[in-house]
């Protein structure tokens, strides 16, 4: 861990204009620097960064941060690697927390375990040059199209047939039994205790690295056809150990990675000779799940690079099964997925083997079908004359929509099946609905429960439960961008836009309402925007819907309490290792990037302390008619579910309840001036 005070020096040595211009050519213009943007495609120059402030923004792609997060948006690194990165770079001395010594027995253990499996893999590499190697090994790899210099790229090798090739030479070089055994290149002999053999022998040998290049574990195919009587693994692989996890690997990430970021888009398939053919052909961006089924932890790798997944598996069931058991597990991590199926008989290997790289580009741009195309139509398959299959085909695909958080994306989804399928929108909407709001009072329980032990999981009578209105919501037909893509409630979203916009561009301004305003407190009370809208939320006992914003709200609010000015509270949080919320500040921390803000000020002619006792107030007034006007939504739904199951005394009272809000709503539409009062 890099001690606080080592971090504080590091962001603070660290000049946005310098990172940046080690990537960027920057021309000065002022007190400011611009460029073409690194992260997006442009001729003219929209990627603005402020020394002054230690900020980089794009009025293009709208991505923006500070010194740190660039480093990590460019070079697609964590938050401690692009510290280091940044270390590096101005010359200061990283030294981790001081470490017991237990803490220093296990990292010096774990470098050993490394230098161990890198001596093997380097030892297996330079078997390619024996007359065994050349002739098993090398002519297997040439008969599968593979070139020498993707065999030397990747560090493909040769485990010998002697099952002491290995062992022999690792304990010459000095490495230990302890560390052969624990990385799993070694076995010990049943019943002979001291006595150890190669775990690998006479097999082709497939190095695993890890995320930043380093040889962790290995795959190892044998050549030998099944004998009948005797047992039989066509691949032996490296077992888990304290540097290799295997539901947190992907083969060929560390090669792949840099196109994954570049293009937005992964290509996941089976195999390792699927990555390395594809890789050969000349598409860089796939990488393999290596024969284990998915899991969260290879999703979390893929999903650092890019939200955008395509799943590259063969056209047989088996494949077709494959692929649906994925969808789900991406759609949980708000992933876009795509599916393409190589024609029966191939896989992505026999394929490009086949093909050029214009054809196989072509075959993958003109077949790849969106998850729902893909999945309804697999499900539907035979279902025309069997109404009981197909409700349960309704309800799966239903149960998948609800997976996503995007309620936005849910809302697309079901009109697509509508349109596409003829399923009942409304039947449709319901089932996403229920199916949701499970899923969201289950993960709140799971969070309860991490937190404060099994105990918390029971539901709290003070929460509020998930509204229909927020699953139901109907989309724009345009996609999100931007800031609107993490929204989970787009209802909520723009007056929250608003709100978070006054307090991450002024929080600590104080607002001098006139002696004549209803908000006037007296001469001696001081209350910054910041207090204002937080005693708002708190007497309407709420807080931020969306998830993005409020983890923002709750940053800031941790840093103001601690007594930082303005300025250090965004540099704060631009510098957060919670990338969301620097990604939020960067959107939300600047007056002139907000269209609205910019425009009431300019349209008003009124200075900056008039113009936020104006508007400050009057965007807590639109929070409230957006929040009102998602309690009436939900009146409605419950209104139309009492008429479907013919209660009446449920149907008078959600009658009553969104009379009512409808008069609240009326109320503050008044005093926003959108409405005239009728009394």
């Amino acid at each position: 861990m890099i001690p606080r005070e080592t971090v504080q020096q590091i962001l603070d040595a660290a000049r946005i204009e310098e990172v940046v211009g080690d990537y960027v050519t920057l021309k000065r213009r002022g007190s400011d620097w611009w460029g073409c943007c690194p992260f997006h495609n442009e001729k003219t120059p929209s990627f603005h960064v402020v020394p002054s402030k230690g900020i980089y923004y794009c009025f293009g792609c709208h991505k923006g941060g500070s010194a740190v997060g660039f480093i990590m948006e460019y070079e697609h690194l964590s938050w401690p690697e692009a510290l280091k990165h940044l270390a590096r770079k101005y010359k200061i001395d990283v030294v981790e927390e001081e470490e017991d010594a237990d803490q220093i027995a296990r990292r010096q253990r774990g470098e050993s375990l490394m230098l161990v499996s890198e001596f093997a893999a380097d030892f297996f590499r330079r078997q390619l040059r024996t007359d065994e190697g050349k002739s098993i090994a090398v002519e297997y790899f040439h008969s599968r199209g593979l070139e020498d210099s993707t065999i030397e790229k990747y560090g493909l090798g040769w485990a010998p047939v002697s099952r002491h090739a290995l062992t022999d030479a690792a304990k010459a070089a000095g490495y230990k039994d302890e560390y052969l055994l624990e990385t799993g290149l070694c076995a010990s002999y049943d019943g002979e205790s001291g006595k150890i053999h190669d775990r690998f022998y006479d097999r082709v040998v497939f190095p695993i690295h890890s995320v930043s290049g380093r040889v962790v574990a290995f795959g190892a195919r044998t050549l030998r056809s099944k004998e009948d009587g005797k047992p039989y693994a066509k691949y032996v692989n490296s077992k888990e150990s304290e540097i290799y996890v295997k539901n947190r690997s992907l083969y060929g990430l560390y090669f792949a990675k840099k196109a994954m970021g570049d293009k937005d888009k992964c290509y996941l398939v089976e195999g390792y000779l699927d990555v390395l053919s594809m890789h050969q052909l000349g598409i860089t961006n796939v990488v393999a799940s290596s024969g284990t089924a998915l899991t969260e932890g290879q999703i979390g790798l893929i999903k650092r690079f890019t939200r955008n997944v395509t799943i590259m598996y063969d056209g047989d069931s088996a494949g077709i099964h494959a692929a649906l058991r994925g969808i789900d597990m991406f759609l949980r991590e708000d992933m876009n997925v795509r599916v393409v199926l190589i024609p029966d008989g191939d896989d992505p290997d026999s394929y490009s083997r086949k093909h050029t790289l214009s054809e196989v580009e072509d075959f993958l741009a003109s077949s790849e079908q969106d998850f729902m195309s893909f999945k309804a139509a697999q499900l539907m398959q035979g279902t025309e004359n069997d109404p009981i299959r197909r409700a349960e085909v309704i309800n799966e695909i239903g149960d998948t929509i609800a997976l996503m958080p995007d309620a936005v994306k849910r809302s697309t989804y079901i009109n697509f099946l509508n349109d596409r399928y003829s399923i009942h929108h409304d039947a449709l909407e319901r089932k996403v609905s229920a199916t949701r709001r499970k899923i969201v009072e289950d993960e709140a329980r799971a969070r309860r429960r991490e937190k404060d032990g099994p105990e918390a999981a029971a539901p709290s009578s003070r929460e509020a439960a998930p509204r229909p209105a927020e699953a139901a919501y109907q989309s724009p037909e345009r996609a999100p961008q931007g800031l609107e893509s993490l929204e989970e409630n787009p209802v909520m979203g723009k007056a929250e836009r608003d709100l978070l916009n006054f307090i991450l561009a002024n929080g600590t301004t104080p607002l001098k309402f006139p002696s004549d305003s209803e908000f006037y407190s007296g001469e001696d009370t001081v209350q910054t925007v910041f207090d204002f809208i937080t005693q708002a939320l708190e007497a309407d006992e709420r807080t931020f819907e969306n998830p993005a914003y409020k983890a923002a709200y709750d940053a800031y609010s941790e840093e103001y309490y601690a007594g930082y000015t303005q300025a250090q509270i965004v540099k704060h949080l631009l510098d957060s290792e919670d990338r969301t919320v620097a990604y939020v500040t960067a959107q939300l921390s600047e007056d002139e990037r907000y269209e609205l803000s910019v425009k009431n000020l300019r349209d008003s002619m009124m200075n900056k302390g008039s113009w936020l006792t104006s508007y400050v107030p009057k965007a807590i007034l639109v929070y409230q008619t957006c929040r009102l006007q998602c309690l009436i939504d939900a009146q409605m739904s419950a209104l139309r579910q009492a008429q479907e199951s013919g209660d009446a005394q449920a149907e008078l009272d959600a009658m009553s309840e969104m009379m009512r809000l409808r008069n609240v709503l009326k109320a503050v539409k008044v005093k926003l001036g959108r409405e005239k009062d009728s009394n």
